[in-house]
């Protein structure tokens, strides 16, 4: 790729083709306090200086007294990665296509992405599987564009108060300017039933996460078919492990799953990148967002693969784009894919028993402290609610500061009549050790 700079000439052509003389009149519409405002910065530094600054941040880092233990989920999850994973995308075939834009040059890129679509699909019960989105939180948007083109006349969708909160939160960001009405997460609607019982002739989507954001499985038999009396798309958001050991979304109706695929052997690092995948019935594909590869043969009769659909502007004209927003997280939807490939049915099958045994240990011991008390009031994977006899945040600050323990997530910051709750998270990678070190610093807060 070679980079042509505008051209003095270049650039007065662009400013009469608008109608100005100058480029700042460009930005006359943006108030005068915003276009330059002071930021709080300190000064310049040298290469030198930057690298020492760095190393005393780094230095900062708890490292003596052993080792962090954490049990922080909350959206992700820390999952064992076999080394074949990151060996693999490693490789610079792979690497470098970060987000391809020119795919079909690669059978390696579009018959990985392939594979992922086709175990992405197994794995939630559903038809097909596009090549994954930004993360989980876009991917929950882009399953309402495709509701509502998928609908018609219906501009209303019902999202559980119970889905991720910073997920309602890309939603309303996402769809913020379109005639559309987002309801259900008020604290009102506080089950899924009285959030079914908002369904109208004008809803086009319920959303319900499951297990949601509280750890808990929803009890969503029958669920359904009730939306779709109502002529609605039901879109269930999932956390993908669960999905090898218990009932996947596709088995009980849902026309969207969709999610945040991080836990399919991807690091934390430190919140992205990360992918979201999303899965639907083959009646919706065309008004799916993202990429789909499909499996053909070529002219000499070999099997081969090609870029089937791919509904962003780049590819079609833009009119005819489902969104101008979605993206392919490529490399991670490639290191998911050769996880789900290595790690197999069985494997995959193997960290979703042993995530939830360790959670439900965990939870039992919590659960016998006198001054703690577990949410056990419906099925949940691997994490749970834990209700403190302080604020969160002081409990997590002193398990932190006393015992080189990340503690669970400070329910308050989303639901502030929580604010002496925590969510607890164990997985496969928790050990017994970790779990009574856990324990044992409770019960001396």
């Amino acid at each position: 790729m070679t980079y042509y700079p505008h051209t003095a000439d270049d650039r007065r052509d662009m400013l009469a083709a608008v109608g100005v003389r100058e480029m700042e009149a460009l930005f006359e519409a943006i108030p005068a306090r915003l276009r330059f405002p002071t930021l709080d910065l300190p000064p310049g530094r040298s290469p030198l200086e930057i690298e020492r600054a760095v190393a005393d941040l780094a230095g900062r880092n708890v490292v003596g007294n052993g080792r962090i233990r954490n049990f922080l989920g909350a959206g992700a999850y820390a999952h064992y990665s076999p080394p074949l994973v990151d060996h693999l995308i490693s490789r610079g075939e792979f690497l470098t296509a970060y987000t391809p834009y020119q795919p079909e040059v690669s059978q390696g890129t579009l018959q990985g992405i392939f594979e992922y679509q086709t175990m992405m699909a197994a794995l939630t019960g559903m038809d097909v599987s596009n090549a994954s989105h930004y993360d989980g939180a876009t991917a929950v948007a882009e399953a309402i564009i495709m509701a509502l083109s998928s609908t018609r006349n219906r501009n209303k969708v019902l999202i559980a108060p119970t889905v991720h909160p910073q997920y309602r939160q890309v939603v309303r960001t996402y769809t913020q300017g379109m005639d559309l009405t987002i309801t259900g997460d008020e604290e009102s609607a506080t089950d899924i039933n009285a959030l079914l019982d908002q369904l109208d002739d004008k809803t086009a989507l319920v959303i319900i996460q499951s297990p949601n954001f509280f750890g808990q499985f929803e009890a969503l038999d029958g669920v359904a078919d009730r939306i779709h009396d109502a002529g609605a798309l039901f879109c269930v958001v999932a956390e993908p492990i669960h999905m090898a050991l218990f009932k996947p979304p596709g088995d009980y109706g849902a026309d969207i799953v969709c999610g945040e695929g991080q836990p399919l052997g991807l690091p934390l690092s430190y919140g992205g990148p990360y992918l979201g995948y999303f899965c639907t019935r083959d009646k919706y594909v065309r008004r799916m967002a993202g990429r789909l590869v499909g499996e053909t043969i070529d002219a000499e009769g070999d099997r081969s693969f090609t870029l089937t659909l791919s509904t962003r502007e780049q590819h079609i004209r833009r009119a005819k784009a489902t969104s101008n927003i979605c993206s392919n997280q490529g490399l991670m939807a490639m290191a998911a894919g050769i996880y789900m490939a290595a790690m197999g049915k069985q494997g995959l099958r193997r960290v979703a028993e042993l995530t939830t045994h360790n959670a439900h240990y965990l939870a039992e011991q919590i659960e016998a402290l006198d001054k703690y008390h577990v949410w056990l009031e419906k099925p949940f994977f691997q994490e749970f609610v834990v209700a403190c006899p302080r604020p969160a945040a002081e409990i997590n600050a002193a398990l932190l500061a006393d015992h080189n323990i990340i503690g669970g997530y400070d329910l308050g910051q989303d639901y502030p009549e929580l604010g002496h709750h925590l969510l607890v998270c164990a997985t496969e990678m928790t050990s017994r050790a970790d779990m009574d070190a856990l324990i044992a610093a409770l019960q001396e807060i």
